[in-house]
């Protein structure tokens, strides 16, 4: 091998490992900020006397604040490059975390959490569109999983950080760690370039889309894209339901302490970092088909044992098996859209149908509990389990997903 050569391979790698630590850093500080709201909610309800209403709607706006953010900068990311909006997005999340330091008024709050909700929407799309296309197609499957398994790292800090500041320094000094991503931009503009796949898509279009016409451009492509979404609102909708109302489940069936169900969500959460990494290996080698089936049909069955559980051994299994299949799977998203769609509409693809997932999807907590209010728990639980097979039967009329060829993206044949 030439010296040119060595250079070159040395180069790619290098440019590899930077992507990917950047972008898993950057979706392990998003979910950080998303989980430090949930630690201090209870202390602004009380500091700033909220209603129920009003305490609600925070998490609404950040979810609808997602669903621009992703648009406009999944557009942005298409036409003027992913590292760029990429850094411009943790700017715009960081600096808007950081203000709630000094939000004093519910009107401040809304107004911070749609900036912040901006920032993080936009960042998901143009990372993945980052990775898939660093990475050859038969490793995206594993390392989208790898930048997944930075949002439930970053959970865990969230964790820890208000467990040390909330009690000592109340919740405005809690949001103050917003700053740190700022430090993040300036590693990612200094060591990521774009991809070689952006700038000749760049250089080949006489005009890049700045719609999102391509998503619906066929009948084909257009019930992709539907059901793309479905399956993304049934993933966050999981996610967001079990994780909110498991504890509060298990404390009321089970009687178990406060302490008790915080183990099982550290437990949960191992399963779904051990769940990822497994579900990207089988959709890299056996493809979409295969590993959304075991995942999407282990969900609901897993869902449907939680209501088995008698005591906290068989609750902290049950757990484990939750988080395994229903989050698991959700570095997958980005690895397939990123493949089913063409590099000059890639982070835009990404964007729309993950956030609408996220903004449809994150009711799913108010209609959980609507639902607790009228039926028991199993009820509850099999209407979830069902949920994960409509998911299942969804993804099983998706066309490309029938063909779906390993080593090279459908989008681009």
């Amino acid at each position: 091998m030439s010296q040119i050569s060595l250079e070159s391979t040395a180069a790619t790698s290098n440019q590899q490992r930077w992507t990917l630590a950047s972008t898993s850093a950057g979706f392990a500080l998003e979910n950080m900020d998303v989980m430090l709201l949930s630690f201090a909610l209870s202390s602004i309800i009380t500091d700033l006397h909220l209603s129920a209403g009003q305490a609600g709607l925070i998490s609404s706006i950040t979810n609808v604040g997602m669903l621009v953010g992703g648009l406009i900068f999944g557009l942005i990311g298409d036409r003027y490059g992913r590292v760029k909006t990429f850094s411009y997005t943790i700017f715009i999340f960081a600096f808007a975390t950081t203000a709630m330091a000094f939000a004093n008024s519910i009107n401040l709050i809304y107004l911070c959490r749609f900036l912040t909700g901006i920032g993080a929407g936009g960042e998901y799309g143009v990372g993945i569109a980052l990775i898939s296309e660093r990475f050859a197609s038969n490793q995206i499957g594993r390392k989208t999983s790898v930048a997944a398994i930075g949002g439930q790292i970053g959970a865990v800090f969230a964790a820890i950080l208000a467990a040390i500041i909330l009690p000592r320094l109340g919740w405005h000094a809690l949001f103050l760690i917003g700053l740190i991503p700022v430090g993040l931009t300036y590693f990612v503009r200094r060591h990521v370039h774009e991809t070689p796949a952006f700038i000749q898509a760049h250089q080949t279009k006489s005009t890049a889309h700045f719609t999102i016409a391509p998503l619906f451009n066929s009948p084909r492509i257009a019930y992709q894209t539907i059901a793309l979404t479905v399956m993304s609102v049934v993933q966050i909708a999981g996610y967001f339901g079990l994780m909110n109302w498991l504890p509060a489940i298990m404390q009321k069936q089970l009687h178990v302490s406060v302490a008790g169900s915080s183990i099982w969500m550290l437990a949960t959460i191992g399963g779904m970092i051990i769940g990822m990494m497994t579900f990207g290996q089988i959709l890299d080698h056996f493809g979409p088909q295969i590993a959304f089936g075991l995942f999407l049909t282990g969900a609901a069955l897993s869902v449907y044992i939680f209501t088995l559980a008698t005591n906290i051994s068989t609750m902290l299994l049950a757990g484990a098996l939750i988080g395994f299949f229903s989050n698991g799977m959700f570095g997958g998203y980005g690895a397939v859209i990123s493949r089913l769609y063409p590099t000059d509409v890639r982070s835009t693809a990404n964007n729309v149908i993950v956030n609408i997932g996220r903004a449809i999807g994150g009711f799913s907590s108010l209609a959980i509990g609507v639902l607790m209010e009228h039926f028991s728990v199993s009820v509850v639980m099999m209407c979830l389990a069902g949920m994960y097979l409509v998911s299942l039967a969804v993804m099983l009329t998706i066309p490309a997903l029938r063909h779906f060829k390993q080593g090279r993206a459908v989008a681009e044949d």
